[in-house]
């Protein structure tokens, strides 16, 4: 295969997962919270373009390590009633040094193995010492991979709940895990959500002492998974304020007027040891991931290095 400087590699969905296992994933994500907390990769805002009635596109662009990505990626939640994918999109991997296009990257997959090893990052960063068992409320794709990623690092066993009984059941045999309710997932010691966001799963008087809570799900302004008066309740952090204060799930604190700038802490922060995670073993974690192109950056990254060792194989084009 000519793999010269007019190669563009075009990668699949299917060949991404079979070159990063969830342990890799976990990996990369870290490693891109702690190279952006250091500075040393940058990101610029994401941009959103509505396009009513139906949904939107996202544009996500960052830097880092010698490459630049752009992330293009839809939302249109309607199309499930339509028989359409709700998520689709590309990934545009350039060099940074002379802005060649390197390869473009199936979207849904690289979200689902940086949202799943974000998840666990969080709970690794944040959860209390011998915390093991887990509940996931929302057993789609990301949920799956987020359960994937912590099963990967050693959490579990774990409870998976959906309303769509076949997935929960579906997730839990393949981990080894069991299907049950809302109530009982939001029981466990780590809980992560990965819901559409439309209404709260997570409740004040469903917390209990010592939980680390992952809030996947809330992407965009006007989604929630947590009760308001449970966010009051817990410690809290994000993957990057600018993004969760304006569309994630602490937005709806933030205009409330109950969470401000100086109550939460980037999780990159907690990783680079510049800032206090957990302080005590009773103590409620948060953390508020909306999703950053730092961490789709660093998948991409691993995905390409599989390409060009080998390990994957694509087509490529000629631009």
């Amino acid at each position: 295969m000519n793999r010269g400087v007019s190669d563009l590699a075009v990668i699949s969905g299917e060949a991404v997962l079979a070159a990063i296992e969830p342990a890799t994933a976990v990996e990369r994500t870290r490693h891109a919270f702690e190279r952006h907390a250091a500075g040393d990769w940058a990101m610029p805002a994401k941009v959103y373009l509505d396009s009513p009635p139906r949904g939107d596109f996202r544009a996500m662009p960052a830097r880092g390590d010698g490459l630049a990505l752009l992330k293009w990626v839809t939302s249109f939640p309607s199309n499930l009633e339509r028989g359409l994918p709700a998520v689709r999109g590309v990934v545009v991997l350039s060099d940074a040094g002379d802005g060649r296009e390197l390869a473009v990257i199936e979207c849904a997959s690289v979200t689902s193995l940086r949202t799943g090893g974000a998840a666990a990052v969080s709970a690794q960063a944040l959860a209390p010492e011998g915390a093991r068992t887990v509940g996931v409320i929302g057993c789609g794709v990301n949920g799956s991979w987020a359960a994937r990623c912590l099963a990967a690092c050693g959490y579990g066993p774990g409870v998976c709940c959906d309303p769509r009984a076949e997935a929960a059941e579906a997730l839990a045999a393949e981990l080894g895990w069991e299907a049950g309710d809302r109530r009982r997932a939001a029981d466990q010691d780590i809980v992560v959500t990965v819901t559409p966001g439309d209404a709260p799963v997570i409740t004040k008087d469903g917390l209990r002492e010592g939980q680390h809570i992952a809030a996947l799900g809330a992407d965009a302004h006007g989604k929630a998974e947590v009760e308001l008066q449970a966010i009051a309740s817990c410690r809290l952090f994000c993957d990057e304020w600018a993004q969760a204060s304006a569309g994630g799930e602490l937005a709806h604190a933030v205009e409330a007027g109950a969470v401000g700038r100086d109550d939460v802490t980037q999780i990159g922060e907690v990783l680079a040891a510049s800032a206090d995670g957990r302080t005590s073993a009773e103590e409620v974690t948060l953390f508020d991931s909306t999703g950053l192109a730092i961490q789709d950056l660093a998948i991409a990254q691993a995905v390409y290095e599989a390409w060009r060792d080998g390990a994957v194989e694509a087509p490529t084009v000629s631009l």
